[in-house]
């Protein structure tokens, strides 16, 4: 069921594009008399408007449309050009259909557009060979896009809360959670919820390369772990009186407010450092009162307390850097541990180099889309252009519409076009047959059938949409030309070709979508990251004032990202039938970041020994990162389906031999307590019902 808000922006889109195509459809063919500008001049709107989906507030799509305008006009000039072979056109399709497909890596609003942009060169790449017309293409192209532009600020969607005021808001939610009195846990998870990428309007999320998105997208994590961090707090049993937390407290609520304010105005930044020197100061303070004599130590309990203040003070800390990087572009400070703010130095187009770089692998999904894409817009090229189809672009729309990421989806996909379609045919055909060449009846009716089309196709429909579009092409077509009722047979014959194609090339290429490539990435992911635990551990165990140098955390880093396209993509795909996926991904991504973020961050502020680790805090470090490592291992085989080693003794079983290894205990601790709700959720015990194949 389509909510009311969604079904007012459909029906605005639906006003918007009608009165685009109309307003440069009907003067440039009856008054100026110019049909190929005029066809152009309608399809443009339809292209930018419905094939792509563009994010944002009415302003924001003008904007994105504005600026495809350049790259459409030299992608209709390639295709004209091209036309005049079919296999200079199919490598051309092949080059575009990647490069634009691949554009997903930029973003939503580049992923967006690229549909729009694929359909300009597909219909200027199919016969006849006409570069005389080309002006008059780009002519009608441009008129449709400034056109579509005009009515997108004329008749603009609400704006979406920007992620900065999200972001603004969640901190002003920790500054009251970390004051005296606090806030309700589920209020402080709430609010964390809300910087959720896939709870945020396309539009609005940080998913550029550069360094302002980048922080603003760590800023977002961190401040929902912090989020999470003050709930856990909430909800421990009350500690004895120790004023040393709720100083530290205290001064993550200031930091939080000041950020907040930053975020809003602009204005008056954070101090910067200040927490950080309040971090050691108190740290200083558990390793003197850690290390008295036994008789003067406190209790481990206050120490395992304290260690969970100083994680989320590490949180705010994060928070408060990546704020920084983001409203100033670069950071304004050292950005230390730097292989957590690795980006901070490097420049844009390094940048956007790693980010482009790092997907050409067939592990990442946005690759395999791109290819799948290309594969099948070339090959539909191929045959309409070798079987000399009329109208064969409709083959390469039908492929581009109807292609989805696993082969099931687009099944039923085509199935429900095939239907829509032929039902179209049928009615367009009686209506071709019906009127002959009444070209006023014509142009009466493809207003509002367009309108019709767009606004009741996305609710009711793929089959509906289908069958609309048959009738907004054949009652165009027939002002342009004289049409007969073979042109809904055209229609039909091409849209079942390109169908056919799109199903063949997803049985091909990678036929179940994200679904392997998951289990994939998240083994990998747990694999990069398991060495980081006994390092760390040897990293904090040693003397104080020892080596503290900054652990390999950038590979790990890389899997994640590879693995957080992995499991968007898998949660947007419907679940295949009779699928038992039960594992919890999201728990996997969540004990992936308590790793790098334990190993970025324990050798620089957690208790260690003064003169170097007993033999017996070393064993105990030993055996219980060892049994860590371990379990990481067998649930990695698990995901990918071989057979698990023996279950190991994962996690600390006891209190650790001394206070100063309490740190690292807590980390252990918390980690080894994912780990067996990871596996839990891989291995239900016989008897368990089934669960929901989408539990992350």
């Amino acid at each position: 069921m389509i909510a009311g808000p969604e079904r007012a922006t459909i029906l605005r889109r639906a006003v918007r594009v009608s009165v685009a195509a109309s307003v440069g459809f009907y003067p440039l063919l009856y008054g100026a008399g110019l049909p190929v500008t005029a066809l152009y001049a309608l399809f443009a709107p339809i292209a930018m408007g419905m094939l792509s989906a563009v994010p944002g507030s009415g302003r924001q799509r003008a904007s994105v449309m504005l600026r495809a305008l350049p790259p459409a006009l030299v992608l209709a000039t390639l295709g004209t050009l091209l036309a005049v072979d079919t296999w200079a056109a199919v490598g051309g399709m092949l080059v575009v259909g990647f490069l634009l497909a691949f554009a997903a890596v930029a973003g939503p609003r580049p992923a967006g557009i690229a549909p729009g942009l694929q359909l300009f060169y597909i219909l200027a790449c199919f016969p006849p060979y006409a570069p005389d017309t080309l002006v008059e293409r780009l002519a009608g192209l441009t008129a449709g896009v400034l056109l579509l532009a005009a009515c997108e600020v004329l008749l603009p969607d609400p704006a979406a809360l920007s992620y900065r005021q999200r972001l603004a808001d969640a901190l002003d939610a920790a500054a009251h959670g970390a004051a005296p009195g606090g806030v309700p846990p589920q209020r402080l998870r709430a609010a964390g919820s809300t910087l959720r990428l896939a709870d945020t309007p396309p539009a609005e999320r940080p998913a550029g390369a550069g360094r302002t998105d980048r922080a603003l997208e760590q800023a977002g994590r961190s401040v929902r772990r912090l989020l999470d961090q003050l709930a856990t707090l909430a909800e421990a049993p009350p500690s004895l009186p120790d004023p040393e937390s709720a100083a530290l407290l205290g001064r993550v609520a200031e930091l939080c407010t000041a950020c907040a304010r930053f975020l809003r105005t602009g204005s008056r930044p954070p101090r910067a450092g200040a927490l950080e020197e309040a971090m050691r100061g108190f740290q200083a303070d558990r390793v003197r009162l850690a290390s008295g004599p036994p008789g003067e130590r406190p209790l481990v309990d206050v120490l395992r307390h304290q260690s969970r203040v100083l994680a989320l003070a590490a949180s705010a800390r994060t928070a408060e850097i990546t704020v920084d990087i983001a409203m100033h572009g670069r950071p304004t400070e050292p950005a230390a541990p730097r292989e957590q703010f690795w980006y901070a130095e490097l420049s844009t187009p390094r940048l956007w180099a790693r980010r482009v770089l790092g997907n050409v692998t067939f592990r990442s999904v946005l690759f395999q889309n791109a290819l799948r894409t290309a594969l099948g817009l070339a090959a539909a090229r191929a045959v309409a252009g070798s079987l000399d189809l009329a109208h064969g672009f409709w083959v390469l729309l039908a492929v581009l519409t109807l292609g989805r990421t696993t082969t099931g989806a687009t099944w039923q996909a085509v199935r429900r076009a095939v239907t829509g379609n032929a039902a179209g045919a049928l009615v367009a055909g009686a209506l071709v047959i019906g009127l002959g060449p009444r070209t006023d009846v014509y142009a009466a009716l493809l207003a509002p059938v367009m309108l019709a089309a767009f606004a009741l196709g996305p609710l009711l429909g793929i089959a509906y949409a289908q069958a609309l579009f048959t009738l907004v092409v054949a009652t165009a077509f027939a002002q342009i030309e004289p049409v007969t009722w073979r042109l809904s047979e055209a229609r039909m014959i091409d849209v079942v070709t390109g169908s056919t194609i799109g199903l063949l090339c997803g049985l091909l290429a990678w036929p179940a979508g994200a679904r392997r490539e998951v289990h994939r990435a998240m083994a990998g992911l747990l694999r990069s990251c398991a060495p980081l635990v006994p390092e760390t551990a040897q990293a904090l165990l040693a003397p104080s004032g020892g080596s503290r140098a900054e652990l390999r955390t950038l590979p790990g880093v890389h899997r994640l990202r590879l693995a957080e396209a992995a499991y968007a993509q898998f949660r947007a795909e419907p679940p295949a039938a009779g699928e038992a996926d039960r594992a919890d991904w999201h728990a996997v991504l969540i004990a992936a970041n308590h790793i790098l973020l334990g190993a970025l961050w324990l050798p620089r502020f957690g208790l260690r020994p003064a003169s170097g680790a007993t033999d017996a805090s070393a064993a105990w470090a030993s055996a219980t990162a060892a049994g860590l490592v371990a379990e990481t291992d067998r649930i990695a085989s698990l995901l990918t389906s071989r057979r698990p080693r023996p279950a190991p003794a994962s996690g600390p079983d006891r209190d650790p031999p001394t206070p100063l290894s309490v740190d690292l205990e807590v980390w252990m601790t918390s980690l080894a307590h994912q780990l067996a709700r990871i596996e839990s959720s891989l291995t239900p015990t016989s008897g368990t019902g089934p669960r929901d194949a989408r539990p992350g």
